[in-house]
């Protein structure tokens, strides 16, 4: 009977990984992670910058229940809502923002108003958004870069 004098080698050199597996597994990760990142990026900038889309329409709400008692956005020079009736939410700083600050400024006498939302934290910076009496909503900045948008943009740069 014939036997072969060839052994496979055991123990600490016989198993585990060539260094070529290795850094085909490496390769591999880095090709996923530069897909998966940006993703995830885009992701959680899209959900933060929801908080300016509920705001703003809340925003819009209230200034036209303001207009309805009293046949204006502001009576005061470029301020919205000067009423003191209005004095929990005039200040456009509602509870439990975390990525936007909120202004609103008026024009036509009082006959006109635009809030806006800017962002101040986390993914939502450089994103600026509008909303106007007549529902107009525009972004007027994007991913930090300019835009002229009559939209509100989530995703890309056109609407």
């Amino acid at each position: 009977m014939y036997t072969s004098t060839k052994t496979r080698p055991c123990g600490p050199t016989g198993q585990g990984f060539t260094l070529i597996e290795v850094m085909i597994t490496v390769a591999i990760i880095a090709i996923l992670a530069s897909v998966a990142l940006p993703a995830y990026s885009d992701y959680v900038r899209q959900g933060q910058i929801q908080e300016a889309f509920t705001n703003l329409s809340d925003f819009r709400t209230k200034m036209e229940q303001y207009y309805q008692d009293n046949r204006n956005y502001g009576a005061t020079g470029t301020t919205c809502a000067t009423d003191t009736g209005a004095s929990a939410w005039s200040g456009f700083a509602p509870s439990g923002r975390k990525y936007f600050t909120y202004s609103c400024a008026t024009s036509s006498s009082g006959q006109a108003y635009t809030v806006t939302a800017t962002g101040s934290a986390g993914a939502a910076t450089g994103h600026v958004y509008t909303i106007n009496q007549a529902g107009d909503r525009a972004t007027t900045t994007y991913k930090g870069a300019t835009v002229t948008a009559a939209c509100w943009l989530t995703k890309g740069t056109t609407c």
